[in-house]
């Protein structure tokens, strides 16, 4: 048993060991915010499956590129689009959307498997893919990783408000003239690149763990928009810098640790928003949207 708990938390040398991951906890933190951000529009817009489908081709891209001696990073990005596009561009309507996701899952997954029992290199390298590497984030992956983030957030920034209206009610704002489907395309591809950044921290498996737990969370809790937003990002930030500094001081990958925090505080969430159901409140955020509201 005592051998088990040293290899859960062992933190001889602690304060050694972090100055080795300092890009990791950037990048950690990063990530935190824009799945957050990003999160409550999956959550809005029902695509918890979507964000798994998206991860198993990214996993597939960035196999593959393991596989050529390509750029992990980059391969990882072009799987994720790829599959975001084809989300995006053919599943308008729920049923297709799901038919397509079944799909694509089993395609991706089964396709980075193949890539990786090819690849004859570390095998650290095959496992990190999968579940995470918290030393692997070197300098060149952190600038990746910053240049996607600020491409993600300057796309929500830019379509924030008619996203919003589009996410609550699709058939009145396609009404009010806003561009639901070119929305639906351009959110899918900001997913995509900010499930390619997920899975680079935390690996391919446990992606929904930082995109989807820490925007349910949230919206157990309150009913305000704004509110879960910001939830939201202080949950994913928490989940994926505290396992990072968890995982620093053990042997098992950073994902169990990243993943256990944000159930945590998901139960956590949970119980206060059945106290609160009991007394009337209902935990449904519906941005608040004028009936005029309309894309320039």
């Amino acid at each position: 048993m005592a051998d088990i708990w040293s290899q859960v938390f062992n933190f001889a040398d602690y304060g050694q060991l972090l100055n080795l991951v300092h890009n990791s906890i950037i990048a950690g933190a990063v990530l935190g915010v824009v799945g957050g951000l990003i999160g409550t529009f999956v959550m809005m817009r029902d695509l918890p499956f979507a964000v798994h489908s998206i991860s198993e081709l990214s996993f597939a891209g960035a196999s593959g590129a393991l596989l050529v001696g390509a750029n992990v990073v980059l391969g990882s990005l072009t799987g994720s689009i790829l599959a975001a596009l084809v989300i995006g561009l053919l599943g308008t309507r729920a049923r297709d959307r799901n038919s397509i996701i079944g799909v694509l899952m089993p395609f991706g997954l089964g396709l980075g498997v193949l890539f990786l029992a090819l690849y004859k290199g570390r095998a650290a390298n095959k496992f990190g893919l999968l579940t995470g590497q918290i030393v692997a984030v070197d300098t060149p992956q952190l600038s990746w990783l910053l240049i996607t983030s600020a491409v993600v957030l300057a796309g929500l920034l830019v379509i924030w408000r008619p996203l919003a209206f589009a996410s609550t009610d699709p058939e009145l704002a396609a009404g009010r003239g806003v561009p639901v489907a070119a929305l639906s395309t351009v959110f899918m591809v900001l997913l995509g690149l900010t499930v390619a950044m997920s899975v680079q921290i935390v690996g391919a498996l446990l992606v929904l763990s930082v995109v989807c737990t820490p925007a349910a969370a949230a919206m157990r809790v309150t009913a305000s928009p704004m509110l879960v937003t910001a939830l939201s990002v202080l949950f994913a930030v928490g989940s994926v810098v505290g396992g990072i500094l968890l995982a620093l001081g053990s042997t098992i990958p950073i994902s169990p640790y990243v993943t256990t925090i944000s159930f945590l505080i998901y139960i956590g969430c949970r119980i206060v928003g059945a106290r609160r159901h009991r007394q009337g409140w209902h935990a449904i955020p519906r941005p608040r949207v004028p009936a005029s509201a309309t894309v320039r």
